[in-house]
């Protein structure tokens, strides 16, 4: 069994930073991309960050310069540093990542979300 576990969210001012984590456990092998959704309501899920397991990246424009996905392959972990937050950055973030178990079967596994609040 694999599971993606986020944490870091939370209220912040426009202008402030957060960083968000997203740590894979159980039956890992080994992780491909790490890729950071992000859903804000009444809007469809978009792709924010990701991040190749050749530390390829890629961003969305509305990020770009602000946002930065690091990612710790030793504990199995990627992150979004987010610096100058803006309130259309409100939304519920999610984790995504495809994963080779120890079974050698290669999935896509979520993290359960988590919420990220930017105040005018």
């Amino acid at each position: 069994q694999v599971q993606l576990v986020e944490s870091g969210g939370g209220l912040v001012q426009a202008g402030g930073s957060l960083r968000l984590s997203c740590a894979a456990s159980g039956s890992v092998f080994g992780i491909n991309a790490m890729t950071w959704y992000r859903q804000a309501p009444g809007k469809q899920r978009e792709l924010v960050a990701n991040i190749s397991s050749g530390a390829i990246t890629n961003y969305a424009e509305s990020v770009k310069g602000r946002f930065t996905i690091p990612r710790d392959n030793a504990k199995n972990t990627v992150y979004l540093q987010m610096n100058s937050l803006k309130p259309e950055d409100t939304a519920v973030y999610y984790c995504n990542a495809r994963i080779l178990s120890r079974s050698r079967t290669l999935n896509d596994y979520w993290g359960q979300g988590t919420q990220v609040t930017v105040s005018s």
